[in-house]
């Protein structure tokens, strides 16, 4: 059965409550309702609260409507902090007052809290630092916070496992955008930061490297750190010459605000072809209080996907109860519930070479994503005692000591921000293999949607202690499968006319790792469909860069996941997360079920029909079916 979890440890950094309640009033009750029809989850609470506290928001508005805005912001005396062009919205300080005359503002599409994003870990409780109290949805987990147990992962280790550690490809000529804490410069990264720039607080400017936090170090050392400060460069991470460009986000206790990594994005779409950026690494998050298609964050990154970059992202560090320690769904976190975003849990791979032995980590968020019900994670891989280039001179190096690797320029680090940056230089050496395949740049290189599809369809089955297969809300379409997605890669040319036959030459569908062979898993989870067979051996029109990802496309083998499920209410993120139900997302054929198969109630069910009001119960939750050409 589905269980609504209650006063989780979670804090959220404002007063959250629950919306209005029913009114005798209709005209009172409508009115209500419109006046908050376009405010967040959030500013919905503080709006229903009363509170007259000032407010840090982003007003997304309709075409030609923004200076109507820019001046009833100036009229009534709230400060504009920034304007994204790109998303066609304003950053501004508005009074509580004023929430609800811009929740009804005709020129409004949506308001949405600035919210404090964190390099995703648990510190045992809230952590101070940036504007306050801060939301506790980590991408990486600390001692005293979450399990930390098990083998430390050698880097040597790691590329065995992902079948690379005799690879020729090295990650050259891509440029990875990682936006995050900055960079403290040693000889792991010589010569290979083409920019760096620090955008926290509303600027925007060039900076020398740094990493007060240490959390962005250990990201882009892991992407492609050289190994050059460790013996015979054993401490290498996967793509050992990929170009960086360090975005800085985050300060010193790994906290920053929403507005400013989207004007990071939005700078490294702006900059792809003079500064090269082929991947943006976005191992951070903050809760999820609206629809994707209202969330300035999730805008930004579908705006970076359209425009040819490859954007991965942590799923968030929620998947478990940490006071029961039932298993969770529906933890991911904005911006994990991008469509175009590759999505990324984590998985413990245990220090050794075969994939058998790995499970997917008790912390790793798992979907669906709030309100759309996007099946996320796209992908899980290994992200559990990760060890990268250490930040010395950070606060967590500093702090932590047991954090330290053997090679005490190293440290290792847990979590969906560990995963996010070993499929982040994953990808650079498949990109490389492939450009190298088609004489690049007289063929073009792959899209951000080939590239998931790639990572997908080559991905390995991973199963718990008792042999079953994690589903698919879990582990997304599997367990990474490096080398195979550059198997896979290297074959397709990109200059191959959409609707035709797309690889060179046919590929055996599995991978020899450590001696053993595993079959790929070829499938293809497009938003709430799973596609089956020999989808990418094509080039479909779904690979386009100007498609979101999951939008409507005939397929012509297909499973529908749902019948557009969406949650009752959700009036708290985390709140009501869902704890203890081992039946989301299982599969039985070619039938996923979504949802609780029995003992349901209005109570317990956390999924209601887009279309109607009431919440859905019994086996109306599970009506899915295989379908053809959705």
């Amino acid at each position: 059965m589905t269980i609504w979890f209650r006063n989780t440890c979670i804090a959220v950094g404002v007063a959250v409550v629950a919306l209005a309640g029913t009114s005798t009033n209709t005209t009172a009750t409508s009115r209500t309702a419109r006046k908050h029809l376009r405010l967040d989850l959030s500013l919905q609470a503080a709006a229903d609260a009363g509170s007259r506290d000032p407010q840090r928001v982003i007003i997304s508005v309709r075409p030609g409507s923004r200076s109507a805005v820019r001046s009833a912001l100036a009229a009534r005396g709230d400060q504009i902090l920034a304007e994204h062009d790109s998303i066609d919205a304003i950053t501004a300080v508005v009074r509580g007052e004023d929430l609800e005359t811009f929740g009804s503002h005709d020129g409004v599409v949506s308001v949405s809290r600035d919210a404090v994003v964190r390099a995703h870990g648990l510190l045992g409780g809230v952590v101070g630092g940036l504007l306050g109290a801060v939301v506790n949805v980590l991408g990486i987990i600390l001692p005293g916070g979450a399990d930390t147990s098990g083998p430390v992962v050698s880097p040597a280790i790691l590329r065995q496992t992902l079948g690379v550690d005799s690879t020729s490809w090295t990650g050259k000529g891509i440029g990875v955008a990682v936006i995050d804490s900055g960079l403290e410069n040693s000889s792991d990264f010589y010569n290979r930061v083409v920019a760096s720039y620090d955008f926290r607080n509303g600027a925007s400017v060039a900076a020398p490297l740094s990493d007060e936090y240490g959390h962005g170090t250990h990201v882009a050392g892991t992407i492609g750190g050289s190994g050059a400060m460790s013996y015979n460069s054993s401490y290498r991470g996967l793509a050992p010459k990929v170009k960086f460009v360090i975005l800085k986000v985050l300060d010193k206790t790994g906290a920053g605000l929403t507005s400013d990594v989207i004007r990071a994005v939005d700078f490294a779409v702006a900059n792809k072809s003079t500064l090269g950026i082929d991947i943006i690494n976005l191992s951070l998050g903050h809760p999820i209080y609206e629809p994707a298609s209202s969330d300035p964050l999730v805008q930004a990154v579908e705006r970076a996907s359209r425009a040819g970059i490859v954007v991965v992202a942590a799923a968030g560090n929620y998947g478990k109860n940490p006071k029961t320690g039932e298993p969770g769904y529906a933890g991911i976190t904005s911006p994990g519930n991008a469509p175009s975003a590759i999505t990324v849990g984590a998985v413990k791979i245990q220090n050794t070479v075969p994939r058998d032995d790995d499970r997917i980590a008790d912390y790793s968020s798992a979907g669906p994503t709030w309100y759309d019900a996007y099946a996320k994670p796209d992908i899980v891989s290994p992200g559990h005692n990760i060890v990268a280039t250490a930040a010395r001179n950070g606060y967590l190096y500093q702090t932590y000591p047991s954090l330290k690797a053997d090679d005490d320029d190293y440290m290792l680090l847990s979590g969906t921000s560990m995963a996010t940056a070993v499929t982040t230089g994953s990808i650079a050496l498949m990109l490389e293999a492939n450009r190298y395949a088609n004489g690049y740049p007289a063929r073009p290189s792959l899209t951000p949607n080939s590239v998931k599809a790639i990572l997908q369809h080559t991905a390995l089955s991973i199963h718990d202690d008792a042999g079953i297969e994690y589903d698919p809300l879990r582990k997304g379409a599997g367990s990474l499968n490096t080398k195979g997605a550059i198997d896979l890669g290297r074959t397709v040319n990109t200059a191959a006319p959409q609707g035709t036959m797309w690889l060179t030459t046919p590929p055996s569908p599995w991978t020899k790792i450590g001696g053993d062979y595993y079959s790929w898993n070829q499938t293809v989870i497009w938003g709430s469909t799973v596609i089956w067979g020999s989808t990418v051996s094509y080039n479909q029109p779904a690979w386009a860069s100007t498609v979101i990802w999951g939008s409507q496309v005939t397929w012509s083998d297909t499973v529908i996941w749902g019948s557009n499920t969406v949650w009752s209410d959700p009036q708290s993120w985390a709140d009501t997360v869902i704890w203890g139900s081992d039946t989301v997302g299982t599969s039985s054929g070619k039938t996923v079920i979504w949802g609780s198969t029995s003992g349901a109630t209005p109570d317990t069910i956390a999924f209601k029909n887009v279309q109607g009001s009431t919440t859905s119960t019994g086996s109306s939750v599970t009506a899915n079916s295989v379908s053809k050409n959705p």
